[in-house]
């Protein structure tokens, strides 16, 4: 039984290396303060921090702060006890370098983007320039 009929549904997470408080607020829908008590609350959630002790988030947190998140908010555990399920260790993403990979369908429509850009470009080049002249601006 969930706290909520209704869940919420989280925008996807987009292929970045690391992410702002802000940006991980915004998509795991915790509010920032939320999410810096939770550093002191739960050891496995450690954002790097780099000039003006600015947090800097990688993907595996975000991970996690969607596991702490369902398992608070939506399955209704206190701290501690989503401290205990998380410590077990089967709830922990490990793939620190999933934030940079892409899928078959997202690298396919990748490479479609790209061939339809160069097509404009050639298209655009033939049209400006004398055939047999090369520009090289």
């Amino acid at each position: 039984m969930t706290l909520s009929d209704t869940p919420i549904v989280l925008p996807p997470i987009p292929a970045k290396r690391y992410f702002t408080i802000g940006e991980v607020s915004d998509l795991c829908g915790v509010k920032p303060h939320v999410l810096r008590y939770w550093e002191q609350e739960f050891t496995q959630l450690k954002p790097v921090k780099r000039r003006g002790n600015r947090r800097y988030y990688q993907h595996h947190e975000v991970l996690l702060i969607r596991k702490i998140r369902e398992l608070l908010y939506e399955q209704g555990f206190t701290i501690s006890g989503a401290r205990n399920r998380l410590s077990e260790g089967r709830e922990i993403p490990q793939d620190p370098d999933a934030a940079v990979r892409l899928t078959a369908a997202e690298l396919q429509a990748l490479r479609t983007e790209l061939h339809s850009i160069k097509e404009l470009l050639n298209q655009a080049s033939s049209a400006t320039m004398p055939p047999g002249q090369l520009n090289l601006r």
